[in-house]
């Protein structure tokens, strides 16, 4: 739970603004911030005020904070503000709110990653990304919310509880990086950071109706992430952007990416500027089905959406389902499942008591597979770059892709799980997410639709390694016609915010 914000004496922002704009200025994208915040139309303290009263506010219901520091945010944004008055040196984001996902190290944070293992676990230093965001101005309001050692693509875990879907309280935010869509959906946050081994950025971006962004792996260093990012898992994790915008994920790269020695595949290839597409060049290819998983027809109907609307936007748009998809799934979930299973399972043993259920879950569901030996597992690694090499050939014809991100919109919490016993069962309604962290390309979601309930649909735009600046060009493009909306914040969460309710118990 959030502290007691009202101790910070907001009345420093002036009253109209707490009364009539609290809302309206937690609307605005991070790049519209800063540059309000340039003209001094709107200062750091009365920007974070606004997040801190929305966070006491909303976090109760939504639940999306691991830890919020509201008395260093706003000391922070008070210097900001002293920043902007002595007109120091320029910096792209100063005074901008934002929350980074609670796996990655942030000085002096609990950064426990929703584990009783770690619990009171202080990070002693910045990870890059975080060191690289508080350079260029950003302000680190809290961090959020994941399962337990990110193995679900539900976020619930023993110490903080569940993280409650914007759109609908009874749904998930999805995983792991559930907290921090969440948070963005619903004005807690500008954007900030999450990760993805297997979708979770994507996955949860989707459910909650944002963009987020896994870059190709190595573009953004991975250090100070729980679980490190080593071994085979440096080429299915990443760390990446989550924004509200295609744009503000766009500033967000530019500003976080860059080699550090620290990630074993860092690299030092340089951020692109926003890039206009040669439409005639940019092929593009789009599926509504892996021919593994079939996506619900909303799914799929969100994709031909999309589809269309690229076309009539100039694009070369055609039907095309790469070959391999079905493999690229296997290839990951030895990698990810068996393997981070491997690794997770003597640090659990004898303290099984301390782990959630969901966590017992994974490790019972990986135990039914077959021993990973060192043999199998060098296997699957020769065997990935012989699938990416052929996937990567395919793609010189048709070098971006269009498909979904999971088959299904935000399941109910009480759907989640691994395995056929549920009816989310992450090991068939994931794939779509999952080929692309075995195959290291880039993929960002953008919101597109709803269901006839109301809850979001996002579409995955897929293209090349390091072609990040053409991947975000397109889904620019269906940012701008369709894009994020904000969560209809109804009688029922305001009543269930009043009611002061346990979060355990809703709905």
């Amino acid at each position: 739970m959030p502290p007691d914000v009202g101790s910070l004496e907001l009345m420093r922002t002036p009253a109209h603004t707490l009364c009539s704009s609290i809302t309206e200025i937690t609307r605005f994208p991070v790049s519209e911030l800063a540059r309000l915040i340039r003209r001094k139309a709107l200062s750091p303290v009365e920007i974070m005020g606004a997040y801190l009263r929305r966070a006491e506010q909303l976090n109760p219901v939504i639940n999306a904070f691991a830890s919020l520091e509201a008395d260093s945010a706003m000391a922070a944004a008070t210097q900001a503000e002293k920043h902007l008055m002595s007109q120091q040196t320029f910096q792209p984001l100063l005074g901008v709110p934002i929350t980074i996902k609670s796996c990655i190290d942030v000085q002096g944070f609990r950064c426990e990653a929703g584990s009783r293992l770690r619990s009171g676990y202080l990070a002693v230093q910045d990870a890059p990304v975080v060191a690289r965001l508080k350079a260029a101005g950003a302000i680190v309001i809290g961090n959020t919310s994941t399962p337990e050692a990110l193995v679900s693509y539900h976020t619930e875990n023993l110490l903080q509880g569940r993280t409650n879907n914007p759109y609908d309280l009874s749904r998930s935010a999805g995983g792991s990086s559930g907290g921090e869509a969440a948070a963005i959906a619903c004005g807690l946050s500008a954007g900030g950071v999450g990760s993805d081994g297997g979708g979770s950025i994507r996955v949860p971006a989707s459910f909650c109706g944002i963009c987020g962004l896994k870059p190709t792996p190595g573009r953004v260093p991975a250090t100070g992430h729980y679980p490190p990012c080593g071994g085979p898992f440096s080429l299915i994790g990443v760390v990446g952007p989550m924004a509200r915008t295609i744009q503000d994920l766009r500033l967000l790269l530019e500003v976080t990416s860059g080699y550090d020695a620290g990630d074993p595949v860092s690299s030092p290839v340089p951020s692109s500027p926003g890039s206009k597409c040669e439409r005639a060049k940019l092929r593009i290819g789009f599926y509504e089905d892996d021919g593994y998983s079939p996506a619900e027809p909303a799914v799929q109907d969100a994709v031909r959406l999309a589809a269309a609307a690229l076309a009539e936007d100039g694009f070369v748009v055609e039907p095309f389902r790469p070959s391999g998809l079905e493999r690229a799934r296997q290839l990951w979930f030895t990698l990810f499942v068996e393997g981070i299973a491997m690794v997770l399972a003597p640090t659990v043993q004898g303290r099984e008591n301390e782990i959630s259920d969901s966590t017992k879950e994974f490790l019972a569901f990986a135990a039914e597979q077959p021993l990973l030996t060192g043999e199998r597992l060098l296997a699957t690694l020769l065997e990935r770059d012989q699938l990416r090499a052929q996937f990567l050939a395919e793609m010189e014809r048709v070098p971006i892709l269009l498909g979904p991100v999971c088959a299904i919109p935000a399941f109910r919490h009480q759907d989640a799980g691994w395995g056929p016993l549920h009816k989310a069962d992450y090991a068939r309604t994931m794939s779509y997410s999952q080929h692309y962290n075995l195959l290291g390309n880039p993929a960002a979601t953008v919101p597109v639709t709803q269901t006839s309930s109301g809850l979001p649909i996002g579409v995955q735009v897929i293209g090349r390694p390091y072609k990040e600046d053409e991947v975000l060009a397109v889904a620019e493009v269906l940012d701008q016609k369709f894009g994020w909306r904000e969560p209809p914040l109804t009688s029922q969460t305001e009543s269930y915010a009043e009611s002061g309710k346990d979060l355990q118990r809703f709905p």
